[in-house]
């Protein structure tokens, strides 16, 4: 009743249950966490140096992939520092508004990061469909624009998402099963009605997730396409290898990505998004750089 949701204590603070266990597997995971965050840091930094010293790298595929290194740094700072405090115990509790704006940062981040691909996928499309006006098609100022339009649109989406997260109230329990503020585990916790926020998380991600991962659906389908065309084996094999770092980073990103958000309800079991989220913010940034070097000729050159 009424009278009762007046009674009620509003929760104006969280704490993390991060991953329970012994003291002993806790540092074990802290000790993880802080090497895959030293060294997603490092190697997202390396390629953004890498491509502002070697001039070969001043295309519009490498710029792209600055802007994508420079997003994963932010992202796994984001999530790691306080996975740490939380795992060790030091830094469990977190305010609500902390909570929303690490939440609409990291929702912001992530949306972005789907427009950045897709902008990969459409910039490796010219390249190899269109490779005599390449050039022309994608100048600096497309590129700047697509790019600029990357970050204002993955923030821009998660605006209105937020603004409702943050008109929630929270009447106890106050343990959010997760290492970080995550939108189902938010939601799980809410006293008032999550209905539109369901449903705003839904249309959100039909809107970024499955609509920047058609447009990278459909540019393969056409690179492809233009690939198995060619005539020598040399020729298809150098074509492929332009995109094939871009597309592995593209399947797992995608893959965990549509596993977490597209879906009409908060339904999956919060352990197992704890786990999946923890391949998504701890692991890829980390295996990104590696991907792009380890699978690209130019880059192993310049390096």
């Amino acid at each position: 009743t009424s009278k009762d949701t007046a009674n009620r204590t509003t929760v104006k603070e969280f704490i993390l249950l991060g991953f329970p266990g012994t003291w002993h597997s806790r540092v074990s995971l802290v000790v993880v966490f802080a090497l895959t965050y030293f060294l997603a840091v490092i190697g997202n930094a390396s390629v953004i140096a890498l491509v502002w010293v070697s001039r070969k790298l001043h295309t519009p595929m490498y710029f792209f992939l600055c802007n994508l290194s420079f997003l994963e740094i932010w992202y796994t700072t984001g999530v790691i520092p306080k996975a740490i405090g939380v795992m060790l115990g030091t830094s469990q509790t977190i305010s609500f508004s902390v909570c929303v704006f690490q939440l609409f940062f990291l929702l912001s981040l992530g949306s972005t990061e789907c427009f950045l691909l897709s902008v990969m996928a459409y910039d490796r499309y010219l390249a190899i469909c269109h490779p005599l006006r390449y050039s022309s098609l994608m100048n600096s100022v497309l590129s700047t624009r697509l790019a600029l339009s990357s970050w204002l649109g993955g923030f821009l989406a998660i605006s209105l998402l937020a603004f409702l997260t943050s008109r929630l109230t929270f009447c106890g329990p106050d343990v959010i099963n997760h290492f970080f503020c995550d939108i189902d585990s938010c939601l799980a916790l809410s006293c008032s009605d999550t209905g539109p926020v369901e449903l705003a998380t839904f249309l959100v991600s039909i809107i970024v997730v499955v609509a920047s991962c058609v447009v990278t659906l459909v540019s393969y389908m056409y690179i492809i396409s233009s690939i198995l065309r060619i005539q020598s084996v040399h020729g298809r094999k150098k074509a492929f290898s332009t995109c094939s770092a871009h597309l592995s980073v593209v399947t797992i990103w995608y893959g965990s990505t549509i596993f977490l958000y597209v879906k009409p309800s908060a339904q999956n079991s919060l352990d197992l998004n704890k786990l999946v989220n923890t391949f998504n913010t701890v692991v890829t940034p980390l295996l990104n750089p590696f991907i792009y070097t380890l699978r690209n000729k130019e880059v192993k050159q310049a390096l």
